[in-house]
């Protein structure tokens, strides 16, 4: 006995799963939708013969056997319409490739949505009717059958009963429109111009699980995974059928790779063109979708209102900082204000005291070359006079003001010229020690040092002293920063010097040496000191004068009290304050600046104007040596 099949339906869908203690979910994929599958309860006799080769063979062979039979009985008389007769008899079996193989077998309205049973059903349908046999049998003159439209329907089956075969030719399907809809007839209506096509392109994808297009109010992730399905789709076309020859047909090996080569080439290109047409298809139903434009204007308007809230908070942080930062620039500008002020007066006070610190010190120098110049500088003839100026002048500059107070102090105290003389002596003596020992310990440092302050040449001992005080005054004029600075020193000794002309090589090397502190150039600065002094005071006797009376100022750079940076800032002040048009000018801006009177006012506007005019003659004059020799 053959147990009895019976079909139940049951809905197959996701098992459900216990609820998570924690709500912490998220959508990583989503299922496919709920389908129908038709189960078939069998027994034990239906395992013995599915289990059992042979048997199920037998069983196959005389199943399909009585099915065909009662098939035959069914449908020999089944009737065909004369539109595929017609179609038929026109058939050309050398241009099968041509012929429309799912109407050769009846099957143009399923195509390929028939089934093997549907494919098995038509064939026989097709080899009752129009089988040369039953046609000779009816009278009709039948032809051979490479030339009869049998044939047609024998390769028909063929193709189409093969899988590998029916997918090949189903990609080229004559009937399926491979065209897209523009953008023009998206207007008419989007959905109902793309639901179709997108629906009918389905068919190529290897994916079974394919989304719609959806419905006007589809949410966004819906839409989302549509397109995010259609721009990475995945087709099983494939343009096999297309081939212009057939690789069976090769005489060899070589020919037979060749055409296998030419073949795949043209798939490929084919392939590519209906990636090309699907992409175009996915841009333009992208581009035409009003869901898209909608979430895209609803983007937007996240974020325009984004900004404005964004904007909004941070003006008013803003508003917040710049408030703080007020506050705090008050509260700092307070405070500066204050620090200012005690820093101005711890100034203030600092100035007067070295104010009266170097008046002292004058009065000291004052009283040490006074006593000297009355015990004739302690020499009985010219030279050992040049040699006790030059140890005053070397007392003057170098002792501080307490050794100067007790030097002093001891020199009224002595009785005798000779007391007087010895202290003078003793002390010029120590002081002669003490650089000595400082020249010790400067030779003592670095070998590298010592190496360079003894590389002296033969262009060292060509600068006179008047040309070092040039060169110190040109240094401090042109400080470091200015365009080519050497050039214009160079320039600048050039003009007040009477020596050979000086390059900016030979003045760098000076001044370098300058820097080492080297002992003969003290005793050149010394001299110099000295001799301008014998052209200022004169070589008679030297009295004491009143301390309450002014020094006079001398013309020469060494001369005269030097000005503070307060003295000349306030000097330049008064200029600005008083033009050249204003009445008793000098007058006014004598008493704009303290200790100084209307003379001493003049005399220093004249050396400024003097030294502005010195230095831009040598800046011009180092500019014009520039462009002579070329040098940028």
């Amino acid at each position: 006995t053959v147990p009895q099949l019976v079909n139940v339906s049951v809905m197959v869908g996701p098992l459900l799963l216990p609820p998570a203690p924690v709500d912490d979910s998220g959508v990583f994929g989503r299922l496919s939708a709920l389908g129908c599958v038709t189960v078939e309860p069998v027994g034990r006799w239906f395992e013995s013969v599915y289990c059992n080769p042979r048997a199920r063979h037998a069983s196959s062979a005389a199943s399909v056997g009585s099915q065909s039979s009662d098939e035959d009985e069914q449908d020999g008389g089944a009737p065909e319409s004369p539109a595929d007769t017609r179609y038929l008899l026109s058939l050309d079996p050398k241009e099968w490739r041509q012929q429309d193989h799912y109407r050769v077998l009846g099957l143009q309205a399923k195509r390929h949505r028939a089934t093997e049973h549907d494919l098995k059903k038509a064939y026989r349908r097709k080899v009752l009717l129009h089988h040369p046999d039953k046609r000779r049998t009816a009278g009709e003159q039948v032809r051979d059958m490479d030339h009869d439209y049998f044939s047609c329907i024998t390769r028909a089956y063929e193709i189409l009963g093969n899988p590998v075969r029916r997918r090949s030719y189903d990609s080229v399907d004559p009937e399926f429109d491979d065209d897209v809809p523009s953008s023009v007839d998206a207007r008419l209506g989007f959905f109902a111009t793309f639901s179709p096509v997108f629906e009918a392109n389905a068919r190529w994808s290897t994916k079974r699980d394919v989304p719609s297009l959806g419905h006007e109010d589809s949410t966004r992730d819906e839409v989302d995974r549509f397109y995010h399905f259609w721009y990475s789709f995945d087709s099983w076309r494939e343009y096999s059928y297309l081939d212009e020859e057939e690789k069976e047909k090769g005489e060899n090996r070589e020919e037979r790779r060749w055409i296998e080569k030419q073949n795949r080439a043209a798939r490929q290109k084919r392939k590519r063109e209906e990636m090309q047409r699907i992409r175009q298809l996915v841009d333009t139903a992208y581009a035409c979708d009003p869901r898209v434009q909608r979430f895209k204007e609803e983007e937007r308007e996240r974020k325009l209102a984004h900004k404005r809230a964004k904007q909004e908070a941070s003006r008013a942080k803003a508003l917040q900082e710049e408030k703080e930062r007020q506050e705090q620039e008050d509260a700092q500008r307070l405070e500066r204000e204050r620090q200012e002020e005690d820093a101005r007066l711890q100034r203030e006070k600092e100035r007067r005291e070295k104010e009266a610190m170097r008046k002292q010190l004058r009065r000291e120098r004052k009283v040490l070359q006074g006593a000297c110049a009355q015990d004739a500088h302690f020499a009985r003839d010219p030279e050992e006079r040049v040699l006790r100026l030059q140890q005053l002048d070397r007392l003057c500059q170098l002792l501080t003001l307490p050794e100067l107070q007790q030097l002093n102090q001891g020199m009224e105290g002595a009785s005798t010229v000779e007391d007087r003389k010895a202290l003078f002596l003793g002390q010029a003596q120590a002081l002669e020690e003490r650089l000595e020992r400082e020249k010790l310990e400067l030779l003592a440092g670095p070998p590298s040092s010592r190496d360079r302050t003894q590389e002296r040449g033969p262009q060292d001992q060509a600068w006179p002293p008047d040309d070092v005080q040039l060169l110190v005054k040109a240094v401090n004029l042109f400080p470091a920063g200015t365009a080519n600075r050497w050039e214009v020193v160079a320039a600048f000794l050039n003009q007040h010097s009477s020596v050979a002309e000086r390059t900016a090589r030979d003045v760098l090397a000076k001044a370098k040496s300058l820097q080492r502190l080297d002992p003969q150039l003290k005793e050149e600065a010394n001299r110099k000191a000295y001799e301008q002094h014998e052209r200022t005071v004169g070589k008679g006797e030297v009295s004491f004068k009143d301390e309450s009376v002014p020094s006079q100022r001398f013309d020469g750079p060494e001369a005269g009290s030097t000005w503070t940076a307060e003295e000349q800032r306030l000097l330049e002040q008064a200029l600005k304050t008083f033009p050249s048009s204003t009445a008793d000018r000098w007058d006014r801006i004598a008493e704009c600046v303290p200790n100084r009177s209307k003379k001493d006012c003049m005399r220093r506007y004249k050396d400024l104007v003097e030294l502005v005019r010195s230095k831009k003659a040598a800046q011009q004059a180092a500019a014009a040596q520039a462009s002579r020799t070329g040098k940028p």
